[in-house]
């Protein structure tokens, strides 16, 4: 009895898994069988472009990839179609306005302590001498230098 269960159960799983993969089947089918010039495509090898050509009779469909470019590929060939993308048109001024202040306002997540904060000269004219405190120290006590 626990044997029939236990097959029953594999058996409405395999008709769950192969029911699904079906009805994949018949939607992209259906999606190839209306296929018309215009539509952007893309084919399972990852080729995108353009139909230009169906011919119902040998199941080949005409693709240009590029302006004057045209290959013909099997209507099986066609994965699915690609759906132009949906531009929104901004105001180029008002975007270039928002950078614009946005460089001008100090970033809140950095802080900055007087540490940071250093005295950069302009030229070498203020720089006189040399700034190692070790060196100094050693010819004061009249030891030399490495």
């Amino acid at each position: 009895m626990e044997m029939i269960i236990i097959l029953a159960l594999a058996v409405g799983a395999m008709f769950l898994l192969t029911n699904r993969s079906r009805k994949q089947q018949r939607e992209a089918a259906n999606f190839r069988a209306t296929l018309a010039p215009g539509q952007e495509v893309m084919t399972g090898s990852g080729l995108f472009g353009t139909v230009v050509d169906v011919d119902e009779e040998r199941d080949i469909i005409t693709i240009e990839s590029t302006p004057g470019n045209q290959t013909r590929w099997l209507r099986a060939a066609i994965a699915k179609l690609v759906e132009p993308p949906v531009v929104e048109e901004e105001d180029s001024e008002s975007v270039l306005e928002d950078d614009a202040v946005a460089d001008l306002e100090p970033d809140p997540s950095v802080t900055t302590t007087a540490k940071d904060d250093v005295d950069v000269p302009d030229d070498l004219s203020s720089l006189t001498g040399t700034t190692d405190t070790t060196d100094d120290k050693r010819r004061e006590d009249g030891t030399q230098s490495k």
